[in-house]
C-alpha cells in the first residue's frame, strides 16, 4: 500500500478499506508456459499493459454511496520503469481495498500509442460541498491529442490543472467503447438523473471473440449523461497468449475449484451424464414416440448439431423405480465439466463450472408465516447449472465468482465468498437450493417475489451433501491456444432439450391449491399466481451448455 493522508479529526477509526483484501491462502507457482499467463503484463500488440494494485491515497469521503460509508479515490503507484499512468481507482468504503488499474507501455515502432492530454477539463470539485473530507477533491478529464482517447480521470486537492505528463492518453485503435457497471460513490442513489456519480467501468461488448480490455479505473458523471471515456483494445487478441495453457489450467482448478453445499433435505442430487445415460436415459424422436433409444454411456449415438426444433428429446427411463432411482441422482458419480474461454479482451480466462442434475425438483411458495408446496410446479427433468471461476490473465488470481440461478445469477467478487475451510487452497463455496439448485454465495433463504412476505422458495443451508468440484472434472471445451487435446464429448454437441415439454393445466393446479386455502392467505396466493413467471408452470427440458448465450458471451 502507497503512502496515506493525514486523517481528518472526523475520519472514522476503521472502515473496511483500509484493510486490503487477500485471499485465504498464498498463491502456488503455477507451471511454466513460456506464455504470457501470471508475466504481470500483456502486449496488446505493441501496447503492454501491467496490472497494479499498489496506491496512494488521494482523496477520502465518509459519507455518501454504497451504505452511505463514502468512497476513496487513489493513485497508482510503483509504476514498472517506462510505464505511464492511465487513469486513476475509485473504491466504496464499505469493502476490503480490491482493486486495480492498468499501466501502458509503448512498445511499438510506428506513431505513438501513448500521448499525453494537450489539456484538462474540471468536470466536478467537492469544495463547496459540506460533507466529510480530508479535503476539496478535483476531477479531471484529459482532453485527449486528435486521434487519441482518454481511458481514465486525474483527481487532485488542488485547483490547479495536473502537469501534461501526469496521465497518457491512448491512440483510437488501441481503444474500445465503454459503460458504467458498478456504483462507487455518489451523494445521492445511483439511479438519481441529476446526481453526480462515480461508477466503475467495463467493455460496452464482452464475449468470446470481443477486444475490449477493462482498465480498471473510474468514470464521473453528472446524471445520466453518457461515459466521456474508454476501454482497451486488445489488438493482438487472436493469439489468445495471455491465456493459460492446461497444465495450468488444472493448477488454477486445483487451486479454486469451488465446493457446493446442497440443502440438507435435498431429494434430488447431482451426477455425471455419463451415469444418467448408463441408468437408462431414454433419446425420443417426433413422430416415433412409441420406440425411445437407449443412449449410449458416451452419447454418441445422440443427434449431433442442428437446432432445437422439438423434433428430438431425452427422458427418463420407463419402469418407474428406475425412473425414481434416475430422478434422485447420485453424488458419489458426479462429474463437472468445464469450459475455458477468454474474456475481457483476453485479460481474463472464465472457467465455466458446469453441474448436471437429472431432474429439478417441484417449488414451494411463502405466502405470509404459511409454507405451500406448489404440487408439480416448478419440475422438470434435465437440470444444468454453472459456476464461473474469472481469472486475472495476468496474476492467476481469482477475481470473481458467478453463480446461476434459474434464468440468471449474480457475480460476487473474492473480497465477498466464503470460502472452504477444509482441504486447503482458496475454493470458494456455494450454496445450491433446495429443489430449484439455483446457486448462492450465502446460506438462507431467496424469495423470487414482491417482497419478504410472498415468493418462491429458494432454500439453501450446509449439510453433509457436499459436492467436491475438483473430485472428478473434465475440461470439455477450451480455445486451441490451452490445448488441442481437448476433444469435446459427443453429449456436448446435442442441441436439442434434455427433457420433454409438458404444459401443466395452470387452472387445476391453482384451484386445487385454492380449494384449501381461505381469507387472507388465499388472497396473498392468488397475488403470488399474477406474479409467477410462466415457466413455473409448465415441465420444459432445458437445452444443454451450449445453446446457452453465454456459452460465447458473457454471463449478463
Amino acid at each position: 500500500m502507497g503512502n496515506c493522508l493525514t486523517s481528518s479529526q472526523n475520519e472514522p477509526q476503521t472502515r473496511p478499506i483500509d484493510s486490503a483484501f487477500k485471499l485465504p491462502s498464498p498463491l502456488p507457482t503455477w507451471p511454466s508456459s513460456g506464455g504470457e499467463f501470471g508475466s504481470g503484463y500483456i502486449d496488446l500488440g505493441g501496447l503492454h499493459v501491467c496490472q497494479i494494485s499498489s496506491f496512494n491515497k488521494v482523496w477520502v469521503t465518509y459519507e455518501g454511496g454504497p451504505d452511505n460509508l463514502g468512497a476513496t479515490i487513489f493513485e497508482p503507484s510503483s509504476i514498472p520503469d517506462g510505464f505511464s499512468v492511465l487513469g486513476y481507482y475509485g473504491q466504496p468504503n464499505n469493502q476490503p481495498l480490491f482493486g486495480w488499474v492498468l499501466v501502458g507501455k509503448d512498445n511499438s515502432t510506428g506513431a505513438d500509442i501513448l500521448k499525453p492530454p494537450s489539456d484538462y477539463n474540471l468536470i466536478w470539485s467537492s469544495e463547496t460541498l459540506k460533507i466529510n473530507q480530508t479535503s476539496p477533491a478535483y476531477i479531471w478529464l484529459p482532453v485527449p491529442p486528435e486521434g487519441y482517447k482518454a481511458v481514465g480521470h486525474v483527481v487532485t486537492t488542488s485547483p490547479e490543472r495536473p502537469p501534461a505528463d501526469k496521465i497518457r492518453c491512448v491512440r483510437e485503435d488501441f481503444t474500445e467503447n465503454c459503460e458504467a457497471e458498478s456504483w462507487v460513490w455518489g451523494l445521492g442513489s445511483s439511479s438519481d438523473p441529476n446526481g453526480f456519480n462515480v461508477n466503475s467501468l467495463r467493455p460496452n461488448i464482452r464475449g468470446i471473440e470481443a477486444q475490449g480490455v477493462p482498465v480498471g479505473t473510474f468514470t464521473a458523471n453528472i446524471g445520466s449523461a453518457a461515459v466521456s471515456l474508454s476501454c482497451l483494445k486488445n489488438n493482438n487478441f487472436s493469439t489468445f497468449s495471455p491465456m493459460p495453457n492446461l497444465a495450468q489450467i488444472e493448477a488454477l482448478f486445483k487451486e479454486y475449484s469451488p465446493v457446493v453445499y446442497l440443502h440438507p433435505e435435498e431429494t434430488y442430487l447431482t451426477s455425471s451424464v455419463n451415469w444418467y445415460f448408463a441408468s437408462g436415459a431414454l433419446l425420443y424422436k417426433q413422430g416415433d414416440e412409441s420406440n425411445p433409444v437407449a443412449v449410449n454411456p458416451d452419447g454418441v449415438n445422440l443427434p449431433q448439431g442442428g437446432s432445437n426444433d422439438g423434433t428430438y428429446w431425452l427422458d427418463l427411463p420407463v419402469d418407474e423405480k428406475a425412473r425414481e432411482t434416475v430422478k434422485k441422482g447420485d453424488l458419489n458419480n458426479t462429474e463437472v465439466y468445464l469450459h475455458v474461454k477468454p474474456m475481457l479482451g483476453g485479460a481474463f480466462t472464465d472457467i465455466v463450472v458446469w453441474l448436471f442434475y437429472p431432474f429439478n425438483g417441484p417449488a414451494t411458495a411463502k405466502l405470509g408465516i404459511l409454507d405451500l408446496p406448489l404440487g408439480r410446479t416448478g419440475e422438470h427433468i434435465g437440470d444444468w447449472e454453472h459456476l464461473t471461476l474469472r481469472i486475472s490473465n495476468f496474476t492467476g488470481v481469482l477475481h470473481r465468482m458467478y453463480f446461476s440461478a434459474h434464468s440468471g445469477g449474480a457475480w460476487v467478487d473474492s473480497r465477498d465468498l466464503e470460502f472452504s475451510a477444509g482441504g486447503g487452497g482458496n475454493k470458494p463455496v456455494a450454496y445450491a437450493s433446495r429443489n430449484g439448485h439455483a446457486n448462492y454465495s450465502k446460506p438462507g433463504v431467496v424469495l423470487q417475489g414482491p417482497n419478504d412476505e410472498i415468493g418462491i422458495r429458494n432454500d439453501t443451508a450446509k449439510s453433509d451433501l457436499v459436492l467436491e468440484c475438483g473430485a472428478k472434472y473434465s475440461v470439455v471445451a477450451a480455445p486451441e491456444s490451452v490445448s488441442s487435446a481437448v476433444v469435446e464429448p459427443a453429449w456436448l454437441n446435442y442441441r436439442r432439450k434434455w427433457g420433454p415439454h409438458i404444459t401443466y393445466e395452470l387452472k387445476e393446479e391453482v384451484e386445487k391449491l385454492e380449494g384449501v386455502l381461505t381469507g387472507g392467505v388465499k388472497e396473498l396466493f392468488q397475488s403470488l399466481v399474477n406474479i409467477l413467471p410462466n415457466e413455473l408452470f409448465e415441465e420444459d427440458g432445458p437445452t444443454g451448455p451450449k445453446e446457452k448465450d453465454f456459452w460465447s458471451g458473457d454471463e449478463r
